[in-house]
């Protein structure tokens, strides 16, 4: 016998059970968490699991596994990241018990000056084309790792990436719908064809795919080191290209750069340490969210009520006008970072919330009285990194170099325009960053090496995890595909432009007598496509001496231990 259901019963029916029946976990849990006791990658991209797990194995550590596993992705994804990008990683190393912060992103160019944009009428920078395009930090990030970590030579740590580059690997579904929609956007664009096309066809899933000037330029990095990219024949070929284009970046702006070594900052979340980088990037805004979320309790029941959602929203309405009002390069601008981490400041802020009205207008405080790819690796000594690199808006700016095999990123698109803000664009600065990595602690000892993947979503993506983790009693799989909550406008962005009314987007999975209410208080509330990040984590248990393993299921990849 068939039972026929009105249309939105079957829709709310079908986003409300799980995919299939598990006899352990969650609902919703894709699967078990994977358990290895000598290390454990955990990447966006089979391939590039199984590049880093050769690395250790063949005694590497962490970071060798690392920068093998990044080289692979920016050959295998390059639809959300490569060496024409950026890089942050936070290191655990065990032989000292500390952890590192490395901020690997590149500045604007020093020719380029704010009355260039003002002269062409714009007010904001280009998304794509020559001028957002700022100096690419990824293979300094990499050379920097290398050298304070690093056992293996380059070269090994490069080779993976080298020999796929050359022989070709085959597509997988994720990317090839991300490479089609890049073809449609950027077909038109010098050498975008010749690099990521099959004849000026786009990509399929399964289609074996080679960029034989990808793994020249890497053989290049091997031989000559960090160098070769910003003095040697790649820096001549970039800057001649962006000139061409119209662009500024030049040599002297790529022999300039610097990584800079910088000291994570931590709140505590109920006896959890979380870790993240100071500005330019935004991980602060995750600590700030959890300071507010830390006034309220809750307990694992309360997972997706209407109360959840509620406060999650409106701590971040708050931090996101902190964000668009203070962070920005350390080195231009005097940011608050003690004074916005400050528990009484938080208290504060939570005092604005109403428990049960959604705020239509909000303001930043007054401390003083912003596609990507996450990976995470651990080895069998105890290191642990947390590592996220990006081209922003999946591929960047579309300017591929000629026979260079990558493209560069477009990440000065998030400078303002405004000469008053404090991410102000200027020469030689850096830019606001949204990508975030994060580690946390518990009694000095690390519990967590973790990242959540997508722009402006990512510190909402921690404090999800964070709270899934401690307040919700998830396991790290679980965590991570839970359904997620995004909120998006209703703030001021980092450029300083009003993002507009704001509204709730929520995964499938929330009932919908939960949305009623949420709309009761006043919220918007839609569903999103592909805006919720992606995910990887990986836990220590200290007790056990054993590691977790915990992958993104919206993406191709997973975790891999031994």
């Amino acid at each position: 016998m068939r039972y026929f259901l009105p249309p939105f019963l079957y829709l709310l029916l079908i986003t409300t059970l799980p995919a299939q029946d598990r006899i352990t976990g969650r609902p919703w849990a894709t699967r078990s968490e994977v358990i290895a006791q000598n290390g454990m990658v955990c990447t966006s991209h089979p391939l590039a699991n199984q590049a880093a797990i050769d690395i250790l194995k063949k005694g590497g550590n962490a970071m060798d596994a690392a920068i093998a596993a990044n080289a692979c992705l920016g050959l295998m994804e390059p639809t959300g990241c490569g060496i024409g990008g950026d890089l942050f990683a936070i290191v655990w190393e065990a032989k000292t018990g500390k952890l590192y912060g490395l901020n690997a992103s590149g500045r604007s160019p020093q020719s380029l000056k704010l009355s260039y944009f003002r002269e062409k009428g714009l007010k904001s920078i280009p998304s794509y084309g020559p001028l957002p395009v700022t100096v690419p930090g990824c293979v300094d990030g990499w050379f920097s790792l290398h050298q304070r970590f690093g056992k293996l030579s380059m070269a090994a740590n490069l080779q993976p990436a080298i020999q796929y580059a050359e022989t070709g690997f085959p597509v997988t579904e994720l990317i090839a719908y991300y490479l089609q929609a890049s073809a449609r956007r950027f077909g038109s664009y010098p050498n975008f064809n010749d690099t990521y096309t099959l004849g000026g066809k786009a990509l399929e899933k399964g289609d074996v795919f080679r960029n034989p000037a990808l793994a020249s330029t890497y053989r290049m990095l091997a031989e000559k080191g960090r160098d070769a990219f910003y003095k040697g024949p790649i820096a001549r070929s970039i800057a001649a290209f962006i000139k061409e284009q119209g662009g500024f970046l030049s040599e002297a702006d790529l022999a300039a750069h610097r990584s800079e070594w910088v000291e994570p900052v931590s709140v505590n979340y109920r006896g959890y340490d979380v870790w993240e980088l100071p500005p330019n990037g935004q991980g602060i805004a995750a600590l700030q969210m959890l300071n507010i979320l830390e006034g309220y309790s809750f307990k694992p029941e309360d997972f997706g009520t209407a109360r959840h959602i509620h406060l999650f929203t409106e701590a971040k309405k708050l931090v996101f006008e902190d964000r668009a009002r203070y962070y920005a390069d350390p080195e231009f601008a005097k940011i608050p970072v003690k004074e916005l981490l400050d528990k009484s400041y938080a208290a504060r802020r939570r005092a604005l919330i109403q428990p049960d009205r959604a705020a239509t207008q909000v303001l930043a405080g007054d401390p003083f009285a912003n596609n990507t790819i996450y990976l995470t690796v651990a080895d069998a000594e105890g290191n642990m990194v947390s590592l996220i690199q990006s081209n922003y808006r999946g591929m960047g700016s579309g300017m591929v170099p000629p026979g260079l095999g990558f493209m560069l990123h477009d990440r000065g698109e998030l400078f303002s325009l405004d000469s008053t803000h404090a991410n102000a664009y200027a020469p030689g600065k850096r830019p606001f960053h949204t990508i975030i990595p994060a580690f946390i602690t518990k009694d000095g000892q690390p519990f967590l090496s973790f990242g959540v993947m997508g722009g402006d979503f990512q510190p909402l993506g921690h404090v999800q995890i964070v709270m899934n983790l401690v307040d919700f009693g998830m396991n790290i799989q679980e965590a991570g595909d839970a359904p997620r909550i995004d909120h998006q406008g209703g703030n001021s962005d980092p450029t300083g432009i009003s993002t507009g009314a704001g509204q709730i987007l929520l995964e499938s999975g929330y009932d919908y007598e939960t949305i009623r209410q949420l709309m009761q208080m006043g919220h918007k509330v839609g569903y999103g496509l592909g805006g919720y990040g992606g995910y990887q984590a990986i836990r220590w248990d200290a007790k056990r001496k054993v590691y977790f393993g915990a992958s993104e299921s919206r993406k191709d990849g997973g975790a891999v231990g031994y």
